[in-house]
This record gives structure tokens, sequence and C-alpha cells, in this order.
């Protein structure tokens, strides 16, 4: 059974996930998101991970938005 969370004045809440290779790309979505949002963010969570791969570093730039 899926679980459905609200905020104080009853309004459900939504999640965005973002996951780019370049922090920079990552921004523009974020921001690109953000200016076309219609409700309220309720927190932003950012993560980073690294993988090596042979002799190349693979990056992972990920955020979370939870909005409603």
């Amino acid at each position: 059974m899926d679980k459905i969370f609200y905020n104080k004045i009853g309004d459900i809440m939504k999640v965005k996930i973002f996951d780019l290779e370049d922090e920079k790309d990552l921004e523009n979505e974020i921001n690109a998101f953000l200016a076309d949002l219609e409700g309220e963010v309720i927190d932003i969570k950012y993560q980073v991970g690294l993988s090596i791969f042979s002799e190349e570093q693979v990056f992972c730039f990920s955020a979370m938005i939870v909005y409603c």
C-alpha cells in the first residue's frame, strides 16, 4: 500500500530526483525545475557519488527535491 504524506495544510507532498554526471548540468536542471515550480519547496537533498573505472573517475551528482 502506498503511503501518502501531507504538509500542514493537507497538500500531497511530491519528490523530483535529478541524477547527472556534471555538477553544472545538475545546477541548470534544478534551476529550470524551480523556475517552473508552482508549489513550495519543502527540502532539497544533495549527494555526490564517485566510481573509478580503469583509470577514469566517474562522478554522479544527484539531488532530491521534496515539494508540494
